[in-house]
């Protein structure tokens, strides 16, 4: 039986994204449970030095021209080649923009179960068994995948990353599966456009959702942020309505913020929003739905309105 976990070590700009750590603390500890090994696969060009600082059992790095910034055709090629190769037991993607233009077709071409937006991951006597995040997050489902192996898209921040650093021995594999004929190409990075507030260097974020009700509302979570001498950020109905810029919206399509402080109000805790802040020190939320996703990853919470609270909590902070 399998029993070695594949984790795709994601990269960009020549830094290794902070999910590859959480999937390989992760994968350590199902290898365990397995009795088999975490083994990091790191694909691009000139990536040696991300690869040696991997903290998996071992990491293999392909190390090619075509590799040089991301393809969702490479890598799935790759990938499932990899996967026929090495027989796997679980397969960990991110359930990121890059794991997520990768994870449909990587299951079509490996015949392999995938499960999604996963925050949960136990190895229970030889049976891999997955909790998923579904309809928006409301709901905690456990999958147990039929047969040997599975692919696993796993949510950024539902495991700590610290397990996931250091070093392990690495080698250079070549190319499992011919990359002369690609019939995708990368033609620009688009890098987002820099705003009037860098809300990624905040250590508190006053962070606002639909529940802020009306762009005329926003004025009071901006005069708690002043009060607290930070920044206003949002989830994406803020920045879609034009209320705020798009260097505001926290979430899987704006930034990830790691606050000291982060202070969600009326911020209802889908998964997009989720993956970009789970990384704060303290999370405390505000929304009138006590049944919330939100409330899921928050430190502390209240149920209360929050247009209420907000100018309480400014005359409070102000003395």
């Amino acid at each position: 039986m399998a029993k070695d976990i594949l984790i795709l070590a994601e990269h960009l700009n020549g830094k290794l994204a902070d999910i590859t750590f959480e999937m390989v603390g992760k994968a350590k500890e199902l290898a365990a449970g397995f009795g088999g090994k975490a083994v990091a696969v790191l694909l691009g060009n000139g990536v040696k030095s991300l690869a040696e600082s991997i903290g998996a059992d071992s990491v293999l790095y392909v190390d090619d021209a075509a590799l040089a910034q991301f393809n969702p055709e490479a890598y799935g090629r790759l990938l499932a080649a990899l996967i026929q190769e090495r027989n796997p037991r679980v397969v960990m993607i991110g359930n990121t923009s890059i794991g997520m233009d990768l994870a449909a077709g990587l299951s079509v071409m490996t015949d392999l179960p995938l499960i999604a937006y996963v925050n949960g991951l136990a190895a229970d006597g030889g049976t891999l068994a997955a909790t998923s995040q579904i309809y928006g997050g409301k709901i905690q489902a456990e999958a147990l995948p039929d047969g040997e192996a599975c692919i696993v898209a796993c949510l950024a921040g539902a495991f700590p990353a610290d397990t996931g650093k250091g070093s392990a021995p690495v080698e250079q594999i070549a190319s499992p599966a011919p990359l002369d004929d690609l019939k995708v190409n990368f033609v620009k990075l688009i890098e987002p456009e820099g705003g009037d507030v860098d809300i990624t260097q905040q250590p508190i974020l006053v962070s606002i959702g639909r529940g802020i009700g009306g762009q005329e509302n926003i004025e009071l979570a901006q005069e708690l942020a002043d009060a607290l001498g930070c920044a206003v950020s949002s989830s994406r109905p803020i920045t879609d309505a034009g209320w705020l810029p798009k260097t505001r919206q926290v979430g899987k399509s704006g930034l990830t913020v790691t606050p000291k402080v982060y202070l969600a109000f009326g911020i209802s805790g889908a998964p997009e929003h989720l993956e970009g802040m789970r990384g704060a020190e303290t999370i405390v939320a505000v929304n009138t739905d006590s049944k919330a996703p939100i409330f899921d990853v928050a430190h502390y919470g209240a149920t209360c309105d929050m247009l209420d609270l907000l100018p309480a909590l400014t005359e409070k902070i102000k003395g």
